[in-house]
């Protein structure tokens, strides 16, 4: 048998990530009967990708290093980074986003123009809405923590081929 060398970190952290989209998808198209492609890369929902990712790379180099190794203590560092991002400036943005549309929807109903818009009639101009699913609530980010900390203890650390 031979041993078939792989970075174990990466693997674990990419298939965590794959796996959340792929989740995040479903309960997407469970939710509204449609599927929509953007969920498969789009940022957003549950569970979040991005705490999936950070948490498997996380536990998969404290597997390889050690509780005690500057690697996983840098990984802990980046990984609550990310999370504290997602449920923080990102969700915020995403809200701040979601109100713009509702505003910019009320003001093309009213028929008003904003400042920069040439002098077609508002109802003539199709506005492009800016993306709401930017954040994550903290259940979102714990479900992909969660998700990422099992794939990573569910990924082999080492492969042995026939």
């Amino acid at each position: 048998m031979n041993d078939f060398s792989y970075n174990y970190v990466l693997t674990a952290a990419v298939i965590s990530w794959c796996a959340a989209q792929i989740i995040k998808t479903i309960l997407n198209f469970i939710q509204t009967k449609k599927f929509h492609a953007e969920r498969l890369f789009g940022a957003g929902g549950m569970p979040s990708s991005h705490s999936a990712l950070v948490c498997s790379a996380t536990i998969a180099m404290c597997r390889e290093c050690g509780v005690d190794s500057p690697e996983f203590a840098i990984m802990f560092i980046v990984a609550m980074i990310v999370m504290y991002d997602a449920m923080g400036v990102r969700r915020s943005a995403g809200l701040h986003a979601r109100e713009i549309n509702r505003i910019n929807r009320l003001f093309a109903v009213k028929g008003i123009k904003a400042n920069d818009e040439s002098e077609k009639p508002a109802n003539e101009k199709k506005k492009k809405e800016l993306k709401e699913y930017l954040g994550h609530t903290p259940f979102e980010v714990l479900g992909g923590a969660l998700l990422g900390i099992l794939i990573s203890m569910l990924v082999p650390m080492n492969l042995t081929i026939m």
